[in-house]
């Protein structure tokens, strides 16, 4: 029973620390599910769709039946209680139906939207976005096609970031999410492509 008053002590502390702890965007976890899912767009259709990691399951996290209730909450806190780098460094979840459907759908597009890339006629915006940059690149009879196609891009888009976001249990990573894929869109992008820049077009 002496026991029993430190270990709540402990346990009110580390719950008060863990507050801060859990918020920290895992920008390097953000950036490895966006190349995956931007490798497996590019690829087309034939590509496989991407496997996502779940969250991996904190170590240490079982604590034997003869322990009392309080000492299993200690350790749970414990197990919460993890340093910035390694959250930095976990896995977010793509693996989801819905960021499924959305990449799948991003896919079938991508093949349509490539020759307008490679004219210059479209192009990647800062916000992880496609926009027209010369509507003149595109033949009359195709332009109504083209807007059609960078609306539905841009929907699609815009559900991926929130879809991941939510995917993770934070949805208010979306901006984060969003950012992040923005700026790999470009990286990832093939030579040539026109992309923003300081809000002026720039070519890869």
């Amino acid at each position: 029973m002496r026991r029993v008053l430190p270990l709540k002590l402990l346990l009110a502390v580390l719950l008060a620390a863990c507050v801060t702890v859990n918020v920290y965007f895992p920008a390097a976890a953000a950036q490895s599910a966006a190349d995956q899912v931007i490798d497996t767009i590019m690829q087309g259709p034939k590509g496989s769709q991407p496997q996502g990691q779940s969250q991996p399951k904190p170590q240490g996290s079982t604590i034997m039946p003869q322990h009392s209730v309080l000492v299993a909450a200690v350790g749970t806190a414990l197990n919460a209680l993890i340093p910035v780098a390694q959250a930095q460094s976990a896995n977010l979840d793509i693996s989801t139906p819905e960021v499924r459907a959305i990449v799948g759908s991003l896919t079938n597009r991508n093949g349509e939207l490539r020759a307008y890339f490679a004219s210059g006629a479209i192009g990647l915006t800062a916000d992880g976005h496609v926009d027209v940059r010369d509507q003149n690149a595109i033949p009359l009879p195709e332009r109504a096609k083209v807007k059609s196609l960078v609306a539905d891009e841009n929907r699609d888009r815009d559900a991926l970031y929130a879809e991941v976001a939510k995917a993770n249990g934070h949805p208010e990573w979306k901006a984060d999410i969003q950012n992040t894929f923005a700026k790999r869109w470009i990286a990832k992008a093939d030579a040539g492509t026109w992309y923003q820049d300081g809000g002026a077009w720039k070519q890869k």
